[in-house]
């Protein structure tokens, strides 16, 4: 979609993912590599009960469903940042994540391109919030031709 096809306050919503295991074991050995995501005895021991994603890795997870909806599609240009990231609940093997997305701002930076700012909401199969986010990117402009 190109830029002037979106709206402040739509809405989108992805399919769920699963996070296996050995997604999160192996992310966090490559990212992450902390107790309670790849050591099972320690993270037994630990106030988790168990593995648990990396933070990064949800945020990760978040935007790659985002990015499976291909509404940006090619007319993406880059990511301009990451704020306001939040960490609700712990991602558990064999989560099932969906991610609830809005549009809450807008603004044509140049003639070619806008940015857009996404709340992004992920929510595991009870429904309940594991990461909240504001994500912006550059998206083109529909181009602007010039009759001679």
């Amino acid at each position: 979609m190109k830029y002037h096809e979106f709206q402040v306050g739509q809405t989108f919503e992805t399919a769920p993912t699963t996070t296996t295991k050995e997604d999160i074991i192996d992310f966090a050995l490559k990212f992450d590599p902390q107790y309670m995501h790849i050591d099972e005895e320690k993270a037994k021991a630990s106030m988790f009960g168990g593995i648990i994603a990396s933070g990064m890795h949800t945020v990760s997870a978040t935007w790659n469903a985002w990015v499976q909806l291909g509404l940006f599609g090619d007319d993406v240009i880059a990511g301009a940042g990451i704020k306001n990231v939040t960490f609700r609940r712990p991602v558990f093997p064999e989560d099932q994540l969906i991610v609830k997305a809005k549009i809450i701002s807008m603004k044509q930076t140049k003639e070619d391109r806008g940015a857009i700012t996404l709340y992004l909401a992920t929510y595991n199969q009870k429904n309940e919030m594991v990461l909240e986010a504001e994500v912006t990117g550059l998206v083109k402009v529909e181009e602007v031709r010039h009759v001679k």
